[in-house]
């Protein structure tokens, strides 16, 4: 169940939305009720401004010391 940020057009809300699958029914807008409201780009964070002590996705995935070279 992804949680999708939402603009809405007409007033220009920002807002977020829980969307399953078997939703039937549009998005709609919590302060106008507009039902077309733009799915914005969503970014995340991972708590650290800097960068420091990042590591590379596939070191992540890899358990040391697994045979792999």
């Amino acid at each position: 169940m992804p949680l999708y940020e939402f603009r809405c057009p007409k007033c220009g809300a920002e807002f977020e939305h829980i969307v399953f699958c078997t939703d039937k029914d549009p998005v709609k807008c919590p302060i106008c009720g507009a039902s077309d409201p733009e799915r914005l780009l969503s970014v995340f964070s991972s708590g650290r401004a800097d960068g420091a002590g990042a590591t590379s996705a596939a070191s992540s995935c890899t358990p040391s010391g697994s045979g792999f070279s």
